[in-house]
């Protein structure tokens, strides 16, 4: 798939539509969520690589126990947070329809605030995963971003992906943190699907009220509000839209027309 992404798939001017691509079967897909709902902020895609039968694993790098109100939960302990944000996603996961293993909790090295240590540790893991599923497209959260947890999974990806024997390629998906990015794919949807979306996205109930009450709307809405700010951005007809950037990497360096 690697090679060919960067010759007749993605040739000509982006945004691609990604249900319009030549995409291979069975291409091996590689989520790298730095936290529990990352990996559903672009189920919409996953719903569809995953319905046409392309292997599929998840790997959540941490389980952000600093995202869940002390309210939320008794005892507010860092430990009870992060076995429930890990409930969560696994009831997420039972929704969508991805087999528990498919699913990896990594639990990686946290710090202050709960964010992600960037430490020689914690990279070889990441790091050993990546190469362990050997993925043919790998999809993570942008490397422009507010959330240091985000653009931590990004630079790591870049530094496996520049030393990896064969070429790689990720997309990098939009969500509400996103600072800037291009758009280079995209996967539309409707009504319908939306309602799905927001209905995987609910089960992360910690993050459902955390978004109610400190922004007067569901973790449903903050997402999806994306979604439909994105389709409107690329001007197409469908109401909303997951939008990624395509970054690759040949023979351990980024090509110029995606770098």
């Amino acid at each position: 798939m690697a090679s060919k992404a960067f010759n007749e798939i993605f040739s000509g001017i982006p945004p691609f539509r990604l249900d319009r691509l030549d995409i291979r079967a069975n291409l091996r897909l590689l989520v790298l969520a730095p936290h529990p709902d990352d990996f559903d902020s672009m189920g919409i895609t996953m719903r569809y690589l995953w319905g046409r039968r392309h292997p599929l694993h998840l790997l959540v790098l941490s389980s952000s126990a600093n995202g869940v109100e002390d309210s939320f939960c008794s005892p507010p302990t860092d430990e009870v947070k992060a076995a429930l944000r890990e409930a969560e996603q696994l009831a997420s996961c039972r929704f969508f329809g991805l087999p528990e293993d498919r699913l990896e909790f990594l639990r990686l090295q946290t710090g202050a605030g709960g964010y992600i240590v960037d430490n020689e540790e914690n990279f070889d893991i990441v790091n050993g995963c990546i190469r362990r599923f050997n993925p043919d497209l790998l999809f993570l959260t942008h490397g422009n971003d507010t959330n240091s947890d985000h653009c931590l999974a990004y630079r790591w990806w870049n530094r496996a992906a520049s030393s990896f024997g064969r070429p790689m390629a990720a997309l990098l998906v939009r969500d509400p943190k996103t600072i800037a990015m291009r758009d280079d794919i995209y996967f539309p949807f409707d009504e319908e699907a939306a309602r799905w979306k927001a209905e995987l996205l609910r089960f992360h109930r910690s993050q459902h009220q955390r978004n109610l009450n400190t922004r007067g709307h569901g973790f449903d809405e903050r997402i999806l509000r994306v979604n439909r700010e994105s389709a409107a951005r690329l001007g197409i007809p469908d109401k909303y839209a997951e939008v990624f950037e395509l970054e690759s990497f040949l023979n351990g360096v980024k090509p110029t027309h995606y770098a």
